[in-house]
């Protein structure tokens, strides 16, 4: 697999993505991150660069990805936003087929669907919660799900349950079909999407992972 040492970061100041800037920069790796407001970003690194913009931009979106060579977006969504993962997406692929770039990393909720799932009764009933409360924000997550597999990209879609923020590491249990457990530090959170990197196992998949 391609090396790759510089990675475009979005969503690298909410709660996953502050752990994966911090674990991408300990291990080396040169990042660009997207942040709508810079000062949030506390940690200072020769190894960061700051574009500043919103990912529904497409020509700041281009800007990110310009002298990169992989994608790992964290992007979240807090209630009462206008829904924004599908159209961030779209600038993504886009941005990437212009310079030719493959690889594109994303995490997501438990409760997106693919046809590859045996979800149990407890994952359909707490995707039916999530869902009631947070209807659009999970729609337009399902539609970027149909638009990242769809692309002729190397992508991987990480599937998550509860994130806890945690400096603690442990087991990581991963699953294409069903949530194997309640939740995932932000550490091995961070850690697995690194790997993924390197790992070409989950290609073109949707893997659930939990503590």
């Amino acid at each position: 697999m391609e090396k790759f040492n510089k990675i475009a970061i979005i969503g690298g100041t909410g709660k996953a993505g502050k752990f994966l800037v911090k674990h991408l920069v300990n291990q080396g790796f040169t990042i660009k991150v997207l942040l709508r407001n810079p000062d949030k970003l506390k940690i200072s690194s020769p190894l960061i660069e700051k574009v500043t913009g919103d990912v529904t931009d497409y020509e700041t979106v281009f800007s990110l990805i310009d002298g990169c060579n992989a994608v790992i977006s964290a992007l979240g969504q807090s209630k009462g936003e206008k829904p924004v993962h599908s159209v961030s997406s779209s600038n993504i692929i886009r941005a990437m087929n212009s310079f030719n770039i493959r690889r594109y990393i994303v995490i997501t909720g438990l409760t997106i669907d693919t046809p590859f799932d045996r979800k149990s009764f407890k994952t359909k009933l707490l995707s039916k919660i999530m869902k009631l409360s947070y209807s659009a924000v999970i729609a337009d997550k399902q539609r970027e799900y149909s638009i990242i597999s769809e692309s002729n990209l190397d992508w991987t879609i990480v599937r998550l349950p509860l994130i806890e923020p945690s400096e603690t590491s442990g087991a990581i249990k991963v699953s294409l079909t069903d949530c194997p457990g309640r939740k995932i530090s932000t550490t091995d959170l961070a850690v697995f999407l690194i790997k993924q990197l390197s790992n070409e196992s989950y290609i073109k998949k949707s893997p659930f992972i939990s503590n």
